[in-house]
C-alpha cells in the first residue's frame, strides 16, 4: 500500500464528535485520533511516527489520481474526491455526535460517481500511543473486533464487504464501479466483546443524515453577517470541534507535539483546557450567538472555582473534565513528526504561576453578564475572592502568557491583565449593584495602570517592553488596545506599533519575540511566526482606523490557511503551518479581527 511517511501538517482535514477528533489526510489516511477523548491515548498516531503510530488508510491502487478535499458547507463532515481517468470516488468522513463519549465511532464511506477505480484499505490500530498492537479477532466476514492490553480499550472494525485479518493490519481490496457504495465503521466497544448494537447501513445512513443536520442547525445560530462569512463559519465550527459536548471546557488544540520548528523540541502538548484560551473561545461564542457554549464554560469554571482551597491556586490548565494530573512525559518511543523529539505528552506547565489567567477569566465572566445578565451571587463571592487576591498579588512575578521555562518575573502582559480582572470586576459588581471593596478596587486598578504606563516603558527602545526593566519587544502588548487600556491613538502605544513593526512583524507575520534581540524563554531552538499575533496586529490596524492597511494584511492572513480554513499555531519561514493543529486561539483571534475590521467599515469609528 502506497504511503508517504510525513505529510505536511497543513494536508489534514479536522473531524470530530465533540468528544474527541480525527486528522484526515489529502490522501484519505487517519493519522491522528486519540480515542475516546481529546486527551485520551491515540489509536492512530502515525503523524507523528509513522512506522509505529498507526493509521488507517484508503487509497487507489493506481498511481495517476488527483486528490480534492473539502467540507460539506457548513459542517464537520469531510470529503475527499479521487479523481482519474477511469474513474471518480468520494470519500466521506465523520464521527456521528452523541453525548456521551462511550459511543464514540468513526464511520468512511466510499461511492463511486463515475468509472471505476480500485481501492485498498488498511486499517492498523496502535493502542496507548503506539506501544501496544491489539489482540484481532475475525468476528464474521465482515467485523474484526480488536483490544488493547488487559482490555482498557477494545473496538470493533465493521464493513459492508469482507475483512480479512493480515499479521497486524485489518485489509480488504476492492472495486468500485458508477453507483457502488461501501462503508466502514470503527466504533468503541462498551463491554467485553458486546455484539453490535446498529448495522454498517445505519451509520452510513441515518448516522450522516443526523450528523448533517446536527451541524446545519447548529451554525443556523450564528448572528454573524459580514464580509468573511465562509472563514467566520469555518473556524466557530473549529472552536466548536475542540469543545467537550460533555464538560462544556475547550482544549488548545487538537495535536499534542507537532513541532513549531521542523526538527526542533518545542513540541507541547495541547490537549487540555487553559483558562487563557478557552476565556478568549467564550468570546467568540458570545459574539456570535452561541450562547449555550458560553453558558456551559460558565458553569464549568464554576465548578473549578467551588474546588478552590483559594483564590490562588486556580490553575492555568485543566484536564477537559477539570482534573489536573497533567504529568509530562517524554514519548521516548516514537520518532516524532518528520523527527522532531522529544514527543512529549502532559505538559508540565500545569504547574506554572501565571497572573494573567485571572484577569481573562473575570473579562469573560464580565462579558457573559453582558449578554446574559445571569451571574448569581453565589457564583459571585467566588468572583470576588479571585478580584480580591489580584489585588493583593499583582505586583508578584510570574511565567507570563508564553510558560517561559526561564524563571519568573514582571511581564507588561501579566499587569495588563491584573488591570484587567480589577476594571472588570468594578464593571460587574456596578452593573449588577453586587456588594464589592470598589473603593479600593479602583485605587487598586489605577495604580496598576500607572506602573505600566510609567514603569514598562523604555525610552531607548521608544515602546513598551515584554517585562519591568526589559528592552526586549513582545507581541502580547498588541492586547493593551485591545483590552481597553489604551487608546490605539495614544502616542507611546503608537511608538509601540512602529517598534514592534521593526523588530518583530514582517508584512503581515508577526514573532512573538526574537531570541536574537535578547530575549530567552529557557528553550532551545527556533520557532514560526505565531499567526494569532498576526490577527492581533490587524485588529490593532482597525481599531487605528488603519483599514486599507487591516483589509490588505487580513486577506493576505487568510492566504496562508490550509485548503480547509484551518490554522495550526504558527507559520515557518517558508510558509508552512508549524505546531499544534488546528489552534483554537488562532482562529478565536481571527473573528476577533474580523468582527474589529467589519464593525470600522461599516461604521468608521470604534
Amino acid at each position: 500500500m502506497k504511503t508517504k511517511d510525513y505529510l505536511p501538517i497543513s494536508d489534514y482535514g479536522l473531524i470530530g464528535n465533540l468528544h474527541t477528533v480525527a486528522l484526515v489526510s489529502k490522501e484519505g489516511s487517519i493519522d491522528y485520533l486519540p480515542f475516546t477523548r481529546f486527551d485520551s491515548p491515540t489509536i492512530f498516531g502515525s503523524l507523528l511516527d509513522s512506522k509505529q503510530g498507526g493509521r488507517f488508510q484508503i487509497c487507489p491502487r493506481e498511481d495517476e489520481v488527483r486528490i480534492r478535499q473539502l467540507y460539506l458547507p457548513d459542517t464537520a463532515i469531510l470529503l475527499t474526491r479521487f479523481l482519474s481517468e477511469t474513474g471518480m470516488v468520494e470519500l466521506t468522513d465523520f464521527m456521528p455526535v452523541k453525548e456521551e463519549e462511550e459511543g464514540c465511532a468513526l464511520v468512511r464511506t466510499l461511492r463511486c460517481i463515475r468509472g471505476s477505480i480500485t481501492f485498498d484499505m488498511g486499517c492498523q490500530p496502535r493502542f496507548n500511543y503506539g506501544r501496544d498492537a491489539p489482540d484481532m479477532e475475525q468476528e464474521g466476514q465482515n467485523s474484526v473486533f480488536m483490544s488493547g492490553p488487559e482490555a482498557r480499550l477494545s473496538v470493533r472494525l465493521r464493513g459492508d464487504m469482507p475483512l480479512e485479518i493480515d499479521s497486524e493490519m485489518v485489509k480488504a481490496s476492492f472495486t468500485l464501479s458508477e453507483g457502488d457504495e461501501v462503508a466502514f465503521v470503527l466504533e468503541a466497544v462498551p463491554g467485553e466483546g458486546a455484539t453490535p448494537q446498529q448495522s454498517v447501513s445505519y451509520f452510513r445512513d441515518q448516522l450522516f443524515r443526523e450528523t448533517l443536520s446536527f451541524w446545519e442547525n447548529w451554525i443556523d445560530k450564528i448572528t454573524y453577517s459580514g464580509r468573511w462569512m465562509e472563514h467566520i463559519h469555518r473556524s466557530i465550527i473549529t472552536l466548536k470541534l475542540l469543545t467537550s459536548c460533555k464538560y462544556g471546557s475547550t482544549v488548545a488544540a487538537a495535536t499534542f507535539s507537532l513541532p513549531e520548528h521542523i526538527g526542533g523540541a518545542r513540541n507541547w502538548d495541547y490537549r487540555y483546557c487553559w483558562i487563557r484560551d478557552a476565556a478568549f473561545s467564550m468570546y467568540a461564542f458570545l459574539r456570535l450567538g452561541f450562547r449555550e457554549e458560553a453558558n456551559k464554560f460558565i458553569h464549568w469554571i464554576m465548578d473549578r472555582c467551588k474546588e478552590l482551597d483559594n483564590a490562588g491556586s486556580l490553575r492555568l490548565m485543566y484536564r477537559v473534565d477539570g482534573s489536573t494530573d497533567l504529568p509530562e512525559e517524554i514519548l521516548d518511543h516514537l520518532e516524532g513528526y518528520r523527527g522532531s523529539k522529544p514527543v512529549r505528552i502532559g505538559n508540565g506547565a500545569v504547574n506554572q504561576y501565571q497572573l494573567d489567567i485571572f484577569g481573562e477569566l473575570i473579562d469573560t465572566v464580565y462579558l457573559y453578564n453582558r449578554y446574559d445578565d445571569s451571574i448569581t451571587f453565589e457564583f459571585w463571592q467566588e468572583l470576588r475572592e479571585i478580584i480580591n487576591y489580584v489585588g493583593e498579588n499583582w505586583r508578584r512575578s510570574d511565567h507570563g502568557i508564553w510558560e517561559v521555562r526561564s524563571g519568573e518575573v514582571e511581564f507588561l502582559h501579566s499587569k495588563l491583565m491584573c488591570w484587567v480582572a480589577l476594571d472588570r470586576g468594578i464593571r460587574i459588581a456596578t452593573d449588577r449593584s453586587f456588594p464589592a471593596p470598589l473603593k479600593r478596587w479602583r485605587e487598586i486598578r489605577n495604580e496598576i495602570y500607572e506602573d505600566i504606563y510609567f514603569n514598562f516603558w523604555n525610552e531607548e527602545k521608544q515602546a513598551f517592553t515584554q517585562s519591568r526593566g526589559s528592552d526586549v519587544l513582545d507581541a502580547s502588548v498588541l492586547l493593551m488596545p485591545i483590552v481597553r487600556l489604551l487608546s490605539p491613538h495614544e502616542k507611546r502605544w503608537q511608538l509601540t506599533l512602529k517598534a514592534l513593526e521593526r523588530e518583530l512583524i514582517t508584512d503581515t507575520l508577526v514573532y512573538r519575540y526574537r531570541h536574537e534581540h535578547g530575549a530567552d524563554d529557557g528553550l532551545e531552538g527556533t520557532e514560526g511566526t505565531f499567526s494569532l499575533c498576526s490577527f492581533w496586529y490587524i485588529e490593532n490596524l482597525a481599531k487605528a482606523g488603519q483599514l486599507d492597511k487591516a483589509r490588505l494584511y487580513f486577506e493576505k492572513m487568510l492566504g496562508y490557511t490550509n485548503h480547509l480554513g484551518l490554522y495550526s499555531e504558527m507559520i515557518a519561514l517558508n510558509g508552512e503551518q508549524v505546531g499544534n493543529f488546528p489552534q483554537a486561539f488562532t482562529h478565536l483571534s481571527l473573528i476577533s479581527a474580523a468582527l474589529q475590521l467589519d464593525y470600522m467599515l461599516d461604521n468608521g469609528t470604534q
